[in-house]
């Protein structure tokens, strides 16, 4: 089967099946503060780790409709810091509490009943029990096509500086993915948490 984007109706999907067949995606769950200090918290499963060293991060918004960027973008932006807070399978029903679409100023850890901890290295507040913390430095954002005339869809990249991990995933020197069970995005509204893996070494 073969279609173009846009065009899913046409095969019969109910659903463009695009983001399906990129699977499972990791979640970022982006913290920032505002100028007023106020945190803002929101999963984006357009997130992915992009380089090793230094270590860097992406995280991709849409806009508000008339084009003007979202709390995280334009908070990551205007005080060049944000952290990223990998979500385990504990903090799922949490972590989609915070992508309701509340207007800026609004404070989604609060409102999701979350604790915020400290970070070392910038201003934006961890998740208390998220199992991993990015701490990032706003690097840049791209702009990416877009099929509205309004709205824009943007890619935001950070350097990591700072790592925090709960010591209770730590076993013989590795993390253990298995004990947190990361969460992962799938097609339409489905999502998946990693309870087993494998191991492969390279062939070289």
């Amino acid at each position: 089967m073969f279609f173009e984007p846009g065009k899913h109706k046409d095969h019969g999907f109910t659903f463009d099946p695009f983001k399906a067949t990129i699977s499972p995606r990791p979640i970022g769950w982006i913290s920032t503060v505002d100028e007023n200090g106020v945190t803002n918290l929101a999963p984006y499963s357009f997130f992915n780790a992009v380089s090793w060293a230094p270590p860097c991060v992406i995280f991709s918004s849409g806009s508000r409709p008339d084009g003007s960027p979202k709390d995280s973008q334009m908070n990551a932006e205007k005080t060049g810091e944000f952290v990223c807070n990998i979500v385990g399978a504990a903090q799922a029903k949490q972590m989609n509490q915070t992508a309701i679409h509340f207007p800026h100023g609004k404070d989604e850890m609060e409102f999701a009943g979350l604790e915020g901890l400290p970070s070392e290295f910038v201003k934006p507040l961890r998740v208390k029990d998220a199992p991993v913390h990015l701490e990032c430095k706003y690097l840049r954002t791209i702009e990416l096509p877009s099929v509205s005339d309004t709205a824009r869809n943007c890619m935001i990249l950070g350097e990591v500086v700072g790592i925090h991990i709960d010591e209770k995933y730590v076993a013989d020197g590795r993390i253990d993915v298995t004990k947190y069970q990361p969460v992962g995005r799938l097609g339409y509204m489905d999502y998946c948490a990693v309870a087993e893996t494998f191991e492969m070494n390279r062939p070289d």
